[in-house]
């Protein structure tokens, strides 16, 4: 047995590694251990180290990997990419030559040019069709073909599915979509809408802004479904000045005039004084010697391959219908620069004509605007404006045609509180009235 002491002392030496009994002042030495350190296997270290060097290289390339993939998305989250601003430029009434006053003094008469008339013949005239139909082939780059697809049960519950097509055209690219314009009335109700591309590719598309007056409307096609053998094979048409045109003037009708897709007309125009009179403005129509399919849609484009009319059947003469008709593409531009930036059309609900001062000094009409007839539950008619008013100020600004008013109209914002003044006959004259309308949006 050890006793107390030497039990301290043990437990000591253990610490030290060395075991001894220490009686009467002798030390025994019964144990004795020295500690080394652990040798260093250089061998084993190298490979923990590759290991370790191997996993980061995994674990790196996995989060670049991953990283790359997620980029898009978390740029979309925290950034979103916005949509390009379309711009479309705006036509001017071309300027009316003045006469040259008479001059007293005589000129030298130039000698007489002496013009050769050259038969066409029928070589030159398939040529100069070759010609024209090689502009059509070109703008119709810019056509697509747009499908909106109804569905539903009829009386007796069995289920159904009906579809309508018409001619769209390509106005525009905001750098996330390509814009179309069509008419409304092919997609109304639709639960789906498909934009089928020169070549057979059909691709989903949405509803973007429609106007409710000219039944024009714009859809969007996300670039990304859009193959790039497809984006190499069409381009955005370019909407030219319709301003200009005149009898004679030769025009493509391309589209679906005919009711066949991508057909191509060629004809001229037969008149350019015709007006329609819509809600809140008049728009330009010009009549041609084509004959097309009364369901025909599509466009008119002139020499430059340029838009210069839409062909909307709804605005054709009801005694022939089937004669191609179009709307001046010029007094449209603002209302699809409009549509493209997801932008509502301002609407009053007036139906309207221009007073000149031949009419005024005629039937004793104040010179203005002449209120025809009023939209039933409109923004006019709630401001309490009356058929056989005429409106001679908007805000404050004097109002003498119709093109001024539906400038005015379209420069507010859908909620735009606006003050109107008209005249009102009375008992003995007319009376200024003022009348504040809050501006809608036709559905």
């Amino acid at each position: 047995m050890l006793t107390k002491n030497a039990k301290h002392l043990f437990r000591k030496a253990k610490d030290t590694g060395e075991f001894v009994m220490k009686q009467d002042d002798e030390e025994f030495s019964f144990i004795k251990e020295k500690i080394k350190d652990k040798p260093i296997n250089k061998k084993r270290m190298l490979i923990h180290l590759g290991y370790d060097i191997l996993c980061a290289i995994i674990f790196g390339a996995v989060a670049c990997l991953v990283f790359v993939c997620l980029k898009p998305r978390i740029e979309e989250w925290t950034q979103p990419k916005k949509n390009q601003e379309i711009t479309i430029p705006k036509d001017e009434e071309p300027e009316e030559e003045a006469e040259k006053p008479e001059e007293n003094t005589q000129q030298p008469q130039e000698p007489d040019t002496v013009y050769v008339q050259e038969e066409l013949g029928v070589e030159g005239y398939q040529n100069l069709q070759k010609e024209l139909y090689a502009i059509g082939k070109q703008a119709n780059k810019s056509v697509v073909t747009v499908t909106g697809v109804t569905s539903g049960t009829d009386w007796f519950n069995t289920p159904y599915e009906s579809q309508n097509q018409a001619a769209g055209i390509i106005v525009a690219n905001n750098g996330q979509e390509l814009l179309i314009l069509t008419e409304k009335k092919v997609i109304a109700d639709a639960q789906s809408i498909t934009i089928t591309f020169n070549g057979g590719e059909t691709v989903p598309a949405t509803l973007k802004k429609y106007d409710g007056n000219t039944g024009i409307a714009i859809i969007g096609v996300p670039l990304n479904d859009i193959s790039e053998d497809i984006m190499n094979r069409i381009s955005v048409a370019t909407l030219g000045n319709s301003l200009v045109l005149s009898q004679g003037t030769v025009v493509i009708a391309i589209g679906n005039p005919l009711g066949a897709n991508y057909s191509i007309l060629c004809g001229t125009i037969t008149s350019t004084q015709n007006k329609v009179t819509t809600i809140d403005n008049n728009y330009t129509i010009f009549t041609t010697d084509m004959v097309g399919s009364e369901n025909g849609s599509g466009v008119l484009v002139n020499l430059s391959g340029e838009i210069v009319g839409l062909v909307l059947k709804d605005y054709s003469n009801q005694g022939d219908r089937n004669t191609i008709t179009a709307l001046s593409v010029s007094e449209l531009k603002q209302i699809i620069e409009d549509l493209s930036n997801n932008k509502d059309i301002p609407y009053l609900g007036l139906r309207i004509s221009t007073v000149t001062q031949d009419i005024s000094d005629k039937y004793s009409i104040p010179e203005g605007v002449y209120v025809k007839g009023i939209e039933m539950d409109s923004p006019a008619m709630a401001a309490g404006i009356q058929e056989a008013d005429v409106i001679v100020k908007m805000n404050g600004e004097e109002i003498t045609s119709v093109e001024q008013y539906s400038q005015l109209l379209i420069g507010l914002n859908p909620g735009d509180e606006v003050k109107i003044t008209v005249k009102r006959q009375g008992a003995e004259d007319y009376v200024d009235l003022e009348c504040s309308a809050a501006v809608g949006v036709l559905q």
